[in-house]
């Protein structure tokens, strides 16, 4: 290998490596799919990624030529268009159909791709998955309408973020600040006795961490534990500013207006929480840019995965039907990427989205701090951190029984 060729290679895995990890891919996945990539190039490589940062170690057959490089990134989101066009890119790359030149110029092509939703139909994605989710959490009515509105201020809030970055480094708290004053004033004037914690928390969901504390304990489980740490302790702190924005705009709303009652919901119809599973799925796919010919595929792993942890809840206790729903998700996703082609990431990102315990975790916060209990639920903590454990082991058997194809 001549030193040209290896400049190229090397050139192509870094730019890979940061839009992969730009995209949310976590650590463990990102770390072997780039092995592989390197393998089938004709180099040897090491990788070490955290949430914050990613190095380079790559060199030749017979050390020639090495190179290293690390990068201070921030924080992926997940964008699963960008995902699965990088990687049918990488497939053709290996499979001879462009040549490095070729794939090297479309990345950029693809990193500079917008979202195929455009902003209007990403807003309303917004307004429906904070509305199913609040069908899914058994409120009423008002609880939903108001917490879909509310899903869209925070909508607001998060493309003011994209183009400042003092509001991105903000953003948690003034978001759930801004939900929290809107709500209590809301109940005041216009909706007496609604939820307003439920409301709060619906409207926040999508930024909740429950996915990265699902995931940094998957990296830990890998021995990934650098990362998952790093993971863990970012998503414990976005939790607590959200949760102190929403205790912010609690607090001064009663000191404008006085205290407010928390009324807990009785549970909605069973049917009720099907359109809320559907409900969020659609909302989800416009959030996470999942590729149009995908759709149905993730709208399955969403009931696949709801309807599995509902079913052997039943015979389960402490939130253990977790583990089967996991377990299914997982089996369908490896299933999926032998049938498609395309990483097993693209759907279990949407059936994970129903599993993880991100709001029970918030909904515990509210127990510790404030002593109030807004929707029926005993034993939160432990019920948390074993859905959490079962989510993991849940993946784990997965791909022990289905193996996927692909790293990602």
């Amino acid at each position: 290998m001549d030193k040209t060729e290896f400049t190229q290679i090397r050139r192509f895995i870094v730019k890979l490596g940061k839009m992969l990890h730009k995209y949310g891919t976590p650590a463990f996945r990102l770390e072997a799919y780039l092995t592989e990539i390197a393998s089938y190039l004709g180099v040897r490589a090491s990788f070490i990624s955290t949430p914050t940062s990613l190095t380079f170690v790559i060199w030749s057959d017979r050390h020639e030529d090495e190179y290293t490089h690390a990068a201070r990134l921030n924080p992926g989101e997940q964008d699963l268009n960008a995902l699965a066009k990088t990687d049918a890119l990488a497939g053709k790359l290996l499979k001879g159909e462009i040549n490095l030149s070729e794939a090297d110029a479309e990345l950029d092509h693809i990193d500079a791709l917008p979202s195929p939703y455009g902003r209007v139909v990403t807003g309303f994605g917004f307004a429906i998955s904070t509305g199913a989710f609040a069908t899914l959490m058994a409120a009423g009515i008002r609880e939903v309408l108001i917490s879909s509105v509310l899903g869209l201020v925070v909508y607001l809030w998060t493309l003011w973020a994209q183009k400042s970055k003092r509001v991105n480094l903000m953003l948690e708290p003034v978001a759930s600040f801004s939900v929290a004053f809107i709500a209590s004033m809301l109940s005041y004037h216009y909706f007496h006795g609604i939820n307003i914690w439920l409301i709060i928390l619906s409207s926040l969901i999508i930024l909740v961490p429950g996915l990265s504390l699902t995931m940094g304990l998957a990296e830990l489980s890998s021995r990934n534990l650098v990362s998952g740490t790093a993971r863990i302790m970012d998503a414990a702190m976005q939790l607590f500013k959200l949760y102190f924005g929403a205790f912010l705009g609690i607090y001064l709303s009663v000191a404008l207006v006085g205290e407010f009652t928390v009324q807990v919901n009785q549970p909605m119809p069973f049917w009720v929480q099907w359109l809320g599973v559907l409900g969020l799925s659609l909302g989800l796919v416009t959030i996470f840019r999942t590729q149009v010919s995908d759709i149905p595929w993730a709208i399955l792993a969403t009931i696949l995965a709801y309807a599995t942890t509902k079913w052997s809840s039943a015979y389960l206790e402490q939130g253990l039907g977790a583990f089967l729903g996991a377990f299914a998700l997982g089996v369908f996703a490896n299933v999926f990427t032998r049938m498609v082609n395309k990483p097993s990431t693209i759907i279990a990102m949407h059936g994970l989205i129903v599993l993880v315990p991100g709001s029970k975790t918030y909904i515990g916060l509210n127990a510790f701090i404030s002593g109030q209990n807004f929707v029926q639920a005993d034993h939160i903590g432990q019920e948390t951190f074993l859905i959490l454990m079962s989510l993991v082991a849940g993946l784990i058997f997965a791909n022990v029984v289905a193996p996927t194809r692909k790293a990602l």
